[in-house]
């Protein structure tokens, strides 16, 4: 009897108890398992920024505003690498996108206006709170926004470079401004609690607004040597300034930011009626040729 007949057996054999497949499962779940550690990194980042959101409300019920605000801003900074992280290694993934969600709406809707309550708001009780909650819950809404947004084949390709409304972490950085202000004491506004739950209002309004706002996400920096030099060099004066006059950094990082809300309409305009004309162009030469 050959090798070849002595072996059939066993093969039946493993055939009915199965073995070959649990060969198989066992070496796909390898292959699954075996994804480079790198591609944890986004994730990681993410994980960070929720600790910083949940540590700015612990700084917060603690009476320490100037540290929550700062983990706040650390959330801000990990929540902007992690994406930008993702997308150079390629390593985006549906849970990923989740986990950032989740971790946007607790930083940047939930912490800074639990810290503006603490702060001023609850001077006002049950209104207070209703500027919590409403400021709350349009970032949820925005997100969910975000989230399930369409992507329209008719598109045009320089709309990537807009939001649709104020972004969460923008938006988080802007309703903290009376918390700048009174850091720096240019005014006092926790005496005003009626105008801080004014100023969360406006705030939430342009988050589910929807007003087209500049993104930088699709921002190519240009690698000549001319352009990236006086780009390190307003880095360096921007940082300076920061170590020095922190909340005054901050506070002119946020005016710039809000001065360029209107630029941003304006110019997404532009481009809109750009593009309706082209449209409009190109839809009368079909129709005169479709006429020949």
């Amino acid at each position: 009897m050959t090798k070849d007949h002595e072996s059939a057996p066993s093969k039946i054999e493993d055939k009915l108890t199965g073995k070959s497949l649990r060969g198989r499962m066992r070496r796909s779940g390898e292959k699954r398992q075996q994804a480079p550690l790198r591609n944890l990194l986004p994730n990681v980042l993410t994980v960070l920024a929720l600790c910083a959101g949940l540590t700015a409300i612990r700084f917060g019920l603690e009476g320490r505003y100037e540290f929550a605000v700062y983990a706040i801003l650390v959330a801000a900074l990990l929540d902007a690498l992690d994406g930008r992280l993702a997308r150079m290694l390629k390593a985006q993934s549906s849970f990923g996108a989740e986990l950032d969600s989740l971790a946007d709406f607790f930083n940047f809707g939930v912490a800074p206006v639990l810290i503006l309550y603490t702060w001023s708001l609850d001077a006002l009780g049950g209104l207070g709170w209703v500027a919590v909650l409403g400021y709350s819950v349009a970032c949820a809404l925005r997100l969910a926004r975000f989230n399930v947004a369409a992507e329209d084949p008719d598109r045009p390709s320089w709309a990537n470079a807009f939001f649709v409304g104020v972004p969460a972490p923008a938006a988080a950085g802007l309703v903290m401004l009376p918390l700048y202000m009174d850091f720096t004491q240019i005014t006092t506004f926790n005496t005003w609690p009626s105008l801080v739950a004014v100023h969360i209002g406006v705030v939430a309004f342009l988050m589910v607004s929807r007003l087209p706002t500049f993104s930088g996400k699709h921002l190519r920096l240009s690698t000549r040597r001319d352009k990236a030099l006086p780009f390190l060099l307003g880095v360096a004066l921007v940082a300076a300034l920061a170590v020095s006059y922190p909340w005054m950094t901050v506070i002119g990082i946020t005016a710039l930011y809000a001065v360029s809300l209107p630029l941003a309409f304006w110019r997404h305009r532009v481009l809109e009626k750009r593009t309706q004309i082209a449209r409009a162009s190109r839809d009368r030469s079909l129709d005169e040729q479709a006429g020949e």
